[in-house]
């Protein structure tokens, strides 16, 4: 577990901070082979290609043409990315003057059908509107959007019968399903595969491969979309011929489809999830009128700060300006898109510096791995040193980036983006808002020293910096348990029971539960932290159990780089916790529907009987289910001492979990509204109340070890 301890404002002084503010300013983050191959190598043969070869005036695109270009290395097993990357620089050339000399309206004509297939035809005429664009950045921007849009398209549909018997091909890209196949991982891995040759052919996906397929080749998505190219290293051209080869695919799918008679599906778009936890910047400093969170002053602060900022690649600084005016004109996506590829290429250069590895900020070659946020993020470098971005940036920073980028339960903004998976018009303003607020702060934090107290002067820059150095995890698996174990419904169901059934007398079982209840409790409460309320019992005030289960889930608990068995451990609390509201929210239900009957003396004589049974395990039911979200909560304060188990005892305590996790699954089955089970359900407490007592009594739980001297960690 990496813990920083530092604060962001000495996290970021000495000599790192030193070498990033005074180090040569960067001109290009293409390394000479890779950027050869993008704005040298298209370039080197002159030859003036005939549009008639290439696409009909009906806009059928001649593929042969197109292929014809490529070559193939002596033996005819490879292809030969370079030398086809030179012959198809003619032909790019022609499709971008082609494509400029057409008007809105013949382009519509000639070209709009054949982009329904990809399922977003309303993105190709706003790229024609930038391949004359004199702002670089909108070219990139649009092959982004375009290479993203492919890439889902060429997966996200699925051809089926006409029968409708089975599905070919369906991608999602770490959902990939084949049929009897594994996922490919990688685009250039789906450009490869049998299932798209026997759609397209081979030839053609072998052109695919030439421009966003192979790090051999121009890589054009990978380059873009991890930062590496500046705008103006793009040539438009390859962004034209993209817009060519995406008609052309569908031209050849239409064909497929109906000689195969399959049709064509689109799946929903993804709904970015869990944002309503990471607004971090909330929208105090309103505009009238104005829906931004962002106001023209922190705007106009950001623009003067991303010129002098060290953080700020100077090549990149018109994609930092092209993001501003794409915020200010509510196109959130687009804004989006252009902050993470710079974040990640502002990242990389912090990253670079500070491991002494400045040959990382360039494309890696094919022999090697680019750094992508996957490595910039992590604890370790390749070589197995730490990685000391996280302790250069400071905690908050990396749980923000990790939030937003890499759990599984947050947004995942980046990946999200660049496979397609969100509808850009309907992407959200409040993720865009967080992102740039949350990119200005960086921005500051990396500014000459002489003018950040200018800056500082300001009460919004202020603020800003002071919510961003807050930051807590909010979509790690330990922060999405806390928030579960405080939205239950258990108080209801524990508050109807005291009100009402105050007097009523249970049987020998469900008075051992009590007993049970309260031993385990006064051993639980022996480990609470002093500053901690007085514990409840089982007759105080119902409020008091929330209380107490409030103030534990205040308390912080480490949630970067977790180790492996510490997440295996709150993967069952939470499934745990999740059972116990279930439980709740049926008892209460049920509860609330048998009292109105009870009250309107509707009741049969056995539902009388039911009912009463009911109340008096309620009783019972109400308290355990705190008393294990309580047990969850001081496990959860503990969770790190896990490495102070051996592999034996690590199983050991994963098999008490387990049988506490058996427990609330058999008694939400129990008392469902099908069974009302309610003996049953007293019973199956009291086993697992004893359970409960006799692994505390071995002082196996994390509240004990917390006391212990660690043993043998394990991983």
């Amino acid at each position: 577990m990496l813990t920083v301890a530092l604060a962001p404002e000495d996290a970021l002084s000495g000599g790192a901070r030193s070498r990033i503010l005074i180090e040569d300013p960067v001109t290009t983050c293409l390394s000479p082979p890779v950027h050869d191959m993008i704005c040298k190598l298209g370039f080197e043969v002159q030859e003036n290609r005939d549009i008639s070869s290439i696409v009909t005036q009906d806009g059928e695109v001649c593929w042969k043409t197109i292929t014809d270009c490529l070559t193939y290395t002596e033996s005819a097993q490879g292809l030969d990315l370079g030398g086809s990357v030179r012959l198809l620089g003619p032909v790019c050339e022609a499709v971008h003057l082609h494509l400029l000399s057409l008007s809105k309206a013949q382009f519509e004509v000639r070209y709009a059908p054949w982009f329904q297939w990809t399922g977003v035809p309303e993105l190709f005429p706003e790229i024609m509107d930038t391949l004359d664009s004199l702002e670089s950045p909108a070219v990139s921007l649009s092959l982004m959007k375009l290479t993203s849009c492919l890439e889902r398209a060429l997966g996200d549909h699925h051809w089926a019968h006409h029968h409708a018997i089975v599905a070919q091909l369906l991608f999602e890209l770490q959902v990939f399903l084949l049929i009897g196949k594994e996922c490919p991982f990688l685009l250039r891995d789906l450009l490869a595969s049998e299932e798209l040759a026997r759609v397209f052919g081979p030839p053609v996906m072998d052109v695919l491969k030439v421009f966003i397929g192979s790090p051999h080749g121009l890589n054009l998505r990978n380059v873009l979309w991890h930062g590496f190219a500046a705008p103006q290293e793009l040539p438009p051209k390859y962004c034209a011929m993209m817009v060519l080869l995406t008609a052309g695919l569908g031209q050849l799918l239409q064909g497929h489809l109906r000689q195969t008679g399959r049709t064509l599906a689109h799946r929903p778009f993804v709904t970015l999830t869990n944002l309503e936890d990471l607004i971090v910047f909330p929208g105090k400093y309103h505009i009238a009128h104005s829906p931004l969170n962002v106001t023209h002053e922190v705007l106009a602060v950001l623009e003067e700060v991303m010129r002098k900022s060290a953080f700020v690649l100077k090549p990149m600084v018109p994609c930092w300006e092209a993001a501003l005016v794409k915020f200010k004109s509510h196109r959130f996506a687009d804004c989006a898109i252009l902050l993470l590829t710079q974040l990640e290429a502002g990242l990389r250069k912090v990253f670079a510096t500070v491991n002494a590895c400045p040959s990382r900020l360039l494309t890696a070659e094919s022999t090697a791995l680019y750094t992508t946020f996957d490595e910039i993020l992590a604890k370790h470098l390749n070589d197995g040193k730490i990685n000391q971005l996280p302790l250069f940036l400071g905690e908050p920073a990396m749980e923000f980036l990790w939030d937003f980028l890499n759990h599984q339960e947050g947004p995942r903004v980046r990946d999200r983006l660049s496979h397609g998976e969100v509808s850009l018009p309907e992407f959200p303003r409040e993720a865009a808002n967080q992102l740039l607020a949350f990119s200005f702060v960086l921005l500051l934090r990396l500014t000459d020293e002489d003018l950040l107290p200018v800056f500082k002067e300001k009460a919004m820059v202020r603020s800003l910096m002071g919510l961003a150095e807050g930051y807590v995890a909010r979509c790690h698996p330990a922060s999405r348990l806390k928030k579960q174990a405080l939205t239950g419904r258990l108080a209801c169901c524990h508050a109807s029971v005291h009100i009402l059934f105050f007097r009523l007398e249970g049987n020998s079982e469900t008075n051992d539960c009590k007993s049970l209840i309260t031993d385990i409790m006064a051993e639980l409460c022996r480990h609470l932290p002093a500053k901690l309320c007085v514990p409840p019992d089982l007759d105080s005030p119902p409020g008091r159990w929330p209380q107490l289960l409030r103030e534990l889930c205040g308390i912080p608990v480490p949630t970067l780089f977790c180790p492996r068995t510490v997440l295996e451990v709150l993967t069952v609390f939470r499934k745990i916790g999740a059972c116990c509201c279930r439980v709740s929210g049926q008892v209460t239900a049920s509860w609330e529907r048998r009292h109105q009957q009870w009250v309107d003396r509707s009741l049969r004589s056995r539902q009388r009987r039911n009912y009463l049974r009911m109340a008096s395990s309620v009783k019972v039911l109400s308290p355990v289910l705190y008393l294990i979200l309580l047990l969850i909560a001081l496990e959860l304060v503990n969770i790190h001492t896990i490495g102070g188990k051996n592999t034996s005892e690590y199983q050991q305590y994963l098999r008490f979990l387990k049988s506490v996790l058996q427990y609330t699954e058999n008694l939400a089955a129990s008392t469902s509204q099908d069974q009302n089970k309610w003996d049953e359900a007293v019973s199956l407490t009291h086993a697992a109340l004893l359970k409960m007592w006799t692994f505390s009594e071995k002082k196996q739980m994390l509240i004990h070890l917390a006391k212990k001297p660690t043993s043998k960690v394990i991983q």
